[in-house]
């Protein structure tokens, strides 16, 4: 794609990336087969070359966003499925990510758009505010249909009927602490526990625990550890998502010179895909810079570390079919397609995998608070293929897709950590 950037605007080193990766773009469409919200609303400005073309508008003319270039990133997923697709390697998650960027510097959104998206970055992040929220979201329950009747309260009613009837009891696991291997220690990681995932569902990372120590692996959880940055970073609010992003930088790099790290291990897939872009987010610091790449460089996802690891004949064999769903963000955002399914095997599963396993089921980060329509477009299509495998539940890597499906499918849903630990001698998960 030809690019007409100014010497001076090219003086931005953000400016300067986002024309790198317009000019790979070569208009093949490629991308707009397996872009969820082409395939559901099939207009153009709505698949990945079409919001290229916006981006690049209002970048080149150095303008503030309007409301068509908002309406339309707002639109988009980040499930990078357009990145599987390209042939010509554009970068569209760096892309979209500067354009979001822009928005939130130079668009003035309406008031209620503006409420609810601060009300988000201030509450989800941190796990006793979220806590707390769900606690009362249990009082609002009975307006949400009421809300649904006002457009721009939309979203509050989507937040409401997402938040679960009880909220699990914190884990003593969510603490700083070291976890020691049993037996003699092979191998030594943090595990990243998380914010949303921590007050949903905290088994996830018990269940990690459980299984990484009976493996030989010495799990710690650092002090001082944090959200990853992904939930604000994809509403554009850079410096909050940088600020996060520095905090576990430190806690990690504390951890690798106190005892050394192995692996930076990550359960939520969501999360991991922002932490391996620490690298990049933080390229321009020249105080986190390196130690971001290393950071990025150290991180695993769960199932990514496990298939490096020598495992023992199964203890437990379920025999169970299950509907394996790949998250975006495992099979888009990082590349992980083939671990997660054949440990599954290997633990005693038939894994079956869904049509159209390439689109995603509409969660996103808080996508399905703020465009609930084409979410539940996307879940009722997500659940119906899963349902269709005729498995006896639904295993995936991420907390958001656990919750979106969880609240519509027939069939539990678990995370793939919870079923491999059962089947090497751990706990049988509650909804199984």
């Amino acid at each position: 794609m030809q690019t007409t950037f100014t010497a001076e605007q090219l003086a931005d080193p953000d400016v300067e990336e986002s024309e790198k990766i317009l000019r790979k773009c070569v208009h093949c469409g490629f991308c707009t087969a397996t872009c969820p919200t082409y395939v559901t609303l099939g207009n153009e400005l709505d698949s990945p070359r079409g919001r290229i073309y916006l981006i690049k508008d209002m970048l080149e003319n150095g303008r503030p966003a309007d409301e068509q270039v908002v309406t339309h990133i707002d639109r988009c997923l980040s499930c990078l499925a357009c990145m599987t697709t390209c042939p010509s390697g554009v970068n569209y998650m760096h892309l979209v990510d500067h354009a979001r960027s822009h928005i939130e510097k130079t668009y003035k959104r309406p008031f209620a758009d503006r409420t609810i998206r601060s009300l988000l970055a201030f509450v989800l992040p941190y796990p006793a505010r979220f806590r707390a929220a769900l606690l009362l979201a249990r009082l609002g329950r009975p307006f949400a249909k009421l809300m649904d009747g006002v457009p721009a309260m939309k979203p509050l009613s989507a937040m409401l009927r997402l938040a679960p009837g009880s909220v699990p009891a914190r884990s003593r696991n969510s603490s700083p602490g070291t976890h020691k291997a049993a037996g003699a220690r092979k191998r030594r990681v943090a595990l990243l526990t998380g914010c949303a995932q921590a007050v949903l569902d905290p088994g996830i990372n018990d269940a990690t625990i459980a299984l990484l120590t009976r493996l030989g692996v010495e799990v710690v959880v650092p002090k001082g550890e944090g959200c990853c940055g992904a939930l604000v970073h994809h509403m554009g609010r850079e410096e909050q998502a940088l600020v996060s992003a520095r905090q576990n930088v430190d806690a990690w790099t504390r951890e690798m010179e106190n005892g050394g790290l192995d692996a930076i291990v990550i359960t939520a897939s969501g999360c991991g895909t922002t932490i391996k872009d620490y690298g990049f987010m933080l390229r321009l610091d020249t105080g986190y810079a390196d130690k971001a790449a290393r950071v990025s460089g150290l991180a695993k996802d769960v199932t990514e570390f496990l298939a490096t690891l020598e495992l023992p004949t199964p203890k437990v064999k379920p025999g169970l079919t299950i509907a394996y769903h790949s998250a975006c963000s495992m099979q888009h955002g990082q590349k992980i397609t083939r671990e997660p399914k054949e440990l599954l095997q290997k633990a005693g599963f038939t894994v079956k995998e869904p049509r159209e396993g390439h689109l995603c089921c509409g969660s996103a980060g808080t996508y399905n608070i703020m465009q609930p329509e084409i979410s539940t477009r996307l879940l009722e299509r997500k659940v119906k293929n899963l349902e269709a495998t005729g498995a006896a539940l639904v295993a995936t890597g991420n907390i958001g897709c656990i919750t979106q499906i969880a609240s519509t499918a027939k069939l539990p849903v678990v995370h793939t950590i919870e079923l491999l630990d059962w089947a090497y001698g751990g706990k049988k998960p509650a909804r199984v």
